[in-house]
């Protein structure tokens, strides 16, 4: 399954669909810290006012950007076309492969806090989604994404084929310098 999830990231999709379903490769690093900022503000505001309901928003938003980046993602709009525009920063590219992981595994996240909270389990769905809160927290405060190390370490290993993101050895091996 990872295999497939990581083919899909640098499949060329043609057609009305595949204009679509895409993602961006590359990514404006400051886009995606933003974001994650926005997903921090709705995790923890949904466990500070006990709002379970922003989950349905959260999920929405993780699916949203795995199928499509910020195309269908009410919060990436808001971040790529409001925001960023309008901050004095220049664009910080990065590679797409590895932020589309980093989503679908706030969608796992996000998801199963959900389901957790649905079925009557709310302290376990608050949980899981403290985590999601921590990993979100590294990416947007400081830069470190939990879901880019682990698609790191999934290619060092072979689960991921180094084919699907190239340009990821050179980061990784900047990163380790």
């Amino acid at each position: 399954m990872l295999r497939a999830m990581a083919a899909t990231t640098t499949a060329v999709p043609t057609g009305v669909r595949g204009r679509l379903i895409s993602f961006p490769d590359p990514v404006n690093e400051v886009s995606a810290r933003l974001v994650a900022t926005g997903v921090v503000l709705m995790a923890v505001a949904t466990v500070a006012f006990d709002q379970p309901w922003i989950l349905v928003a959260l999920t929405y938003g993780f699916l949203a950007r795995v199928l499509t980046g910020p195309k269908l993602s009410p919060l990436g709009q808001l971040v790529t076309r409001v925001v960023v525009p309008r901050l004095p920063l220049a664009v910080r590219p990065y590679p797409g492969p590895p932020k589309r992981f980093a989503q679908g595994m706030g969608l796992a996240f996000s998801a199963t806090s959900g389901l957790l909270v649905l079925f009557g389990y709310r302290g376990a769905g608050y949980g899981v989604l403290g985590l999601l809160i921590v990993a979100a927290s590294l990416e947007a405060f400081a830069g470190y994404c939990l879901g880019c190390r682990t698609f790191a370490l999934l290619m060092r290993i072979g689960v991921v084929p180094e084919d699907v993101c190239e340009r990821c050895n050179d980061i990784w091996a900047r990163s380790a310098a």
